[in-house]
């Protein structure tokens, strides 16, 4: 009996031999590793493809593409849920969006309430949700949409909080204590009413630098002498206000920002990338470093739109700065991968999807970042073999290049490596 179960023991060691491979790796949580997607919903991008306030249709929108990220490997949503100063939810605070249902103020039908069904069903599926707002912009459409806005959007009641800057456009005006406070109250209304795994803002601070904010200035920026310096200030007290309100409201969720992907080049200030395009320390008056040297952000995501070897901002270049710059800071550091040069009109290295997945390759070896979030999620299904590829690297070619880097969690998941040293130590210890 004893040389009857040694040898059923060995046949089906090397039966597991053979089967182990086709066990798939579990997708790690995000607190793991990061693997996001952006989804728009300005100019009706992403969601919903049309606007419509017919709950059914969004409610099928919203499954696709929940679905397809758990498809292609992905674990977390940035859902735009305030394109602009407006709501994809019902709030007291903003309208609802005319990108939602076609008209701003004008609700779904039968009460449905969109983030409530996308957090919902994004937890259903194990993905985190963190909903993305807008902080300052109200329109897109210049006069006309300025016109059409109701009587009740806080612009409206308080035109004397808005400017409007050299593109036509709209914007509340960053100086104002009265505008943080009002961006501060949206953004505890979403944490305070629903169970999102984060607050997100985009990369959208001052519109430029020719913003003409300078009667603002001379009445409150006494203490400077530099407006640049002034409106880096405004919009930080923005920041450390939203990081303290929120995680009043509850302690464990996560603030985080996604800046474009130089903070300044080193010919502004000798600390920063060795890079030539656009800053946003400069341009857009937004310190991310201070964000992050004072912990007033859980996470950073810098748009690092660019590929590995681009002459004014190489990928590798500025991958390497950002992965110095949250060493021993706590703050994660997430890279933001722009999937849309594939999509949209592409032209040179981006005709194919190589760059993108050079980039991925070259995130491996940076000790400090936790991700990427891609950028975004319509650009995935409409590249040919994009959404082969991505869910390919994360199921295959990540999987077997983290396997034994320290370094990358696990999670103590039980993939199938685990399993088989398991099962292989069980079965040998019954044949002897």
């Amino acid at each position: 009996m004893n040389r009857f179960f040694r040898l059923l023991a060995l046949t089906l060691i090397c039966a597991l031999c053979l089967t182990i491979p086709a066990f798939a790796a579990s997708t790690p949580s995000a607190s793991e590793e990061m693997r996001g997607v952006w989804v728009s919903s300005v100019y009706n991008l992403d969601y919903p493809s049309k606007a419509t306030t017919d709950p059914q249709t969004l409610k099928d929108e919203a499954d696709a593409i929940l679905d397809n990220c758990v498809k292609w490997g992905l674990n977390a949503v940035f859902l735009q849920v305030r394109p602009s100063s407006d709501s994809l939810y019902p709030s007291s605070v903003f309208p609802w969006s005319k990108y939602l249902t076609g008209t701003q103020g004008t609700a779904p039908q039968d009460g449905f309430d969109p983030l409530a069904y996308w957090v919902e069903g994004a937890h259903a599926r194990g993905l985190e949700l963190h909903a993305w707002i807008n902080p300052y912009r109200i329109t897109k459409g210049k006069d006309a949409e300025w016109n059409s806005m109701v009587s009740s959007h806080p612009a409206k009641m308080n035109p004397d909080w808005v400017i409007k800057y050299t593109d036509g456009n709209y914007y509340f005006n960053p100086g104002l204590q009265e505008v943080r406070d009002l961006v501060t109250r949206g953004a505890v209304e979403i944490a305070q009413n629903y169970d999102i795994d984060g607050l997100h803002m985009d990369d959208y601070f001052y519109p430029g630098t020719d913003f003409p904010d300078s009667a603002t200035y001379q009445k409150y920026g006494s203490g400077f002498s530099d407006i640049g310096d002034w409106r880096r200030d405004n919009v930080n007290q923005l920041i450390a206000q939203l990081d303290t309100a929120l995680h009043n409201v509850r302690a464990d969720i996560q603030f985080g920002i996604s800046p474009s992907g130089i903070w300044a080049n080193k010919s502004t200030d000798p600390r920063g990338s060795n890079t030539s395009g656009n800053e946003h320390y400069a341009a857009n008056y937004a310190d991310s470093l201070y964000w992050i040297e004072n912990g007033l952000v859980d996470y950073i995501i810098p748009q690092i739109y660019w590929e590995i070897g681009h002459k004014a901002a190489d990928f590798a270049t500025l991958a390497d700065w950002w992965n110095e710059a949250v060493d021993g800071t706590g703050v994660h550091l997430y890279i933001g991968m722009g999937a849309y040069r594939c999509a949209d009109s592409p032209s040179g290295v981006w005709v194919t999807t190589d760059p993108l997945f050079e980039s991925l390759r070259y995130l491996e070896q940076q000790n400090n970042v936790g991700g990427c979030v891609f950028f975004r999620y319509g650009s995935i299904p409409a590249v040919s073999g994009m959404a082969d590829r991505l869910t390919e690297w994360y199921q295959t070619i990540h999987n077997s290049n983290t396997a034994t880097s320290p370094s990358k969690p696990n999670g103590g998941s039980l993939d199938g490596q685990n399993f088989s040293d398991i099962l292989s130590q069980f079965l040998l210890a019954m044949i002897q």
